[in-house]
Order: C-alpha cells, then sequence, then structure tokens
C-alpha cells in the first residue's frame, strides 16, 4: 500500500535523506517544535536509489546555500526541491562544496574561532573537514 502525503502550496521537499537522519536535517535547518508551517518527516521508506531514505516536505521554508552544504555533509544523496503554487519550481542534488564557510562552530576548543569573532573555515578533504585556522581535521559528525 503506497503512502501518501499531502502536497505542499509553497516551501521544500528534501528527499533521498540517509535513513534516521530526518531529525537531524530538520534541526539543522531550524525548524523545531514551535514552526508555524506544516511539516512532514518519513522516516524509513523505501527506495530503489538508496535502499530506504528519510524525506522531508516544510511548507513556508526555502533553504538557502549554507544550509544544503551543510545537508550534503551527513547525506550526499539527498535531492531539494523548491516548491512554488503547489509545483516544483527546481529540483537540485546536493553537492559537497570545497570549502565551508561560518557554517559550523569548530570542535577545538582552543581554536582561535572559538575565543574571537571569526567566522569559520572548513576545506573539505578525503580525510575530513580541516579547519582553516587550528589546521585541526573533523569527520562530519563531529561539526554537526
Amino acid at each position: 500500500m503506497p503512502l501518501t502525503v499531502e502536497k505542499i502550496e509553497s516551501g521544500t521537499v528534501i528527499d533521498h535523506i540517509r535513513a534516521g537522519l530526518g531529525m537531524r536535517v530538520l534541526q539543522m535547518i531550524g525548524v523545531g517544535t514551535g514552526y508555524a508551517g506544516r511539516v512532514a518527516l518519513l522516516m524509513n521508506v523505501p527506495s530503489k536509489r538508496i535502499g530506504k531514505k528519510d524525506m522531508l516536505k516544510i511548507e513556508g521554508k526555502h533553504i538557502d546555500e549554507r544550509t544544503i552544504d551543510k545537508i550534503s555533509l551527513i547525506s550526499p544523496d539527498a535531492t531539494i526541491n523548491l516548491v512554488k503554487g503547489g509545483e516544483v519550481i527546481e529540483k537540485r542534488n546536493v553537492k559537497m562544496p570545497s570549502e565551508l564557510r561560518a557554517a559550523f562552530k569548530c570542535p577545538n576548543p582552543k581554536c582561535i574561532t572559538n575565543m574571537e569573532k571569526i567566522d569559520t573555515r572548513f576545506k573539505v578533504e578525503k580525510a575530513g573537514l580541516r579547519c582553516g585556522y587550528c589546521e585541526r581535521v573533523f569527520k562530519a559528525d563531529e561539526l554537526v
């Protein structure tokens, strides 16, 4: 039996989120219990592309590039659909950027970014994300 979720009039649909990470994505984009718009979170839904997935429909929320970059760290297979007038006006896959600016706090308590008002900068490398100031490398889940 297929699962049916009502269309949203205007907002964002985030599809192909890694199973179990939908709540984390909601937190990253700032949607909590006080959010006034309709929100649908589907968890562990079958997916031909990735096996199991989570999916979000958020009415009245359009996410920016910085937030899309954050999503790419924990769910690189995610798809972002922007909806207006009940129709998808833009659809794109998230893409891991080469650098993230002012997206996360550095986990190193001795990093200058935790003592001064400086935007963080992380370079994406194979080993993880390197802080542009303290040079330490962190895994994505340490930042999110």
